[in-house]
């Protein structure tokens, strides 16, 4: 199977939002995972005086994680799918969130300009046609010693964590997705984490992309192996969201 990408992907996204939440739900710590990653950029006073893009925030799961660890943060919540925005946009969210109908290769021609003090991006960039592109405008959005978590789906490299990934995905995932009528995108979501970096390649992707201090950090649970928070910092001597 050839990987949804650009339109293809987009329009796939679309047609998923009505049930997206309902299958991510019952992703056992799912939005723990998400919440433990947002504490991983280790931003100080509950966010108080910083800006945040939440870069591919989906129906804004990712964006609720962000919130509820940075209440004090402006959060900006960016995607390219329109019909997972506006799922998004139906809850309840604080002032201080803003969404923005955007692809992450094109931020700045949407009005999302920086510098941001940190960068979100959650199971996004393996969905990226050129992954090295969105990175790049990842460092040019964020500010000097600006801090960036990524938290995807990317295997060890060892035959178990991938046999885990193939066996919840055609045992569990793809069933029920194909019952809702969105099974494509789920074989892409299988095998686009599959076809992926491992954590160690991400690592030098992130380094060879400009970031400094990378460290790629476990999730618990059945996802150990599987996904991670990838937690790196953009080079320069103003103290920024580091002070």
């Amino acid at each position: 199977m050839t990987l949804l990408r650009d339109a293809d992907l987009t329009a796939a996204f679309d047609h998923a939002a009505r049930s997206y939440d309902t299958l991510v739900a019952a992703n056992p710590g799912y939005h723990a995972h998400l919440r433990r990653s947002a504490r991983r950029l280790g931003l100080p006073h509950g966010g108080a005086g910083l800006r945040v893009l939440d870069l591919g925030c989906g129906t804004g799961a990712s964006t609720a994680a962000l919130a509820a660890v940075l209440p004090e943060a402006r959060i900006t919540a960016v995607d390219a799918s329109a019909g997972m925005l506006e799922r998004a946009a139906r809850k309840r969210w604080p002032r201080s969130v803003n969404f923005v109908h955007a692809p992450a290769e094109r931020l700045t021609e949407a009005g999302v300009r920086g510098p941001f003090d940190a960068v979100f991006a959650a199971y996004l960039l393996r969905n990226a046609t050129d992954p090295d592109a969105v990175l790049a405008a990842v460092l040019q959005a964020l500010a000097p010693r600006g801090r960036l978590a990524v938290h995807e789906y990317t295997l060890s490299g060892r035959s178990a964590h991938r046999a885990v990934w193939t066996a919840v995905c055609r045992g569990i995932v793809l069933p029920v997705a194909t019952v809702l009528g969105d099974g494509e995108l789920y074989r892409h979501l299988w095998r686009s984490v599959v076809r992926f970096d491992t954590a160690d390649a991400f690592t030098a992707r992130l380094r060879s992309a400009g970031f400094e201090h990378v460290r790629a950090l476990p999730l618990p649970g059945w996802q150990t192996g599987i996904t991670h928070t990838f937690v790196a910092r953009r080079p320069g001597p103003d103290a920024g969201a580091g002070r």
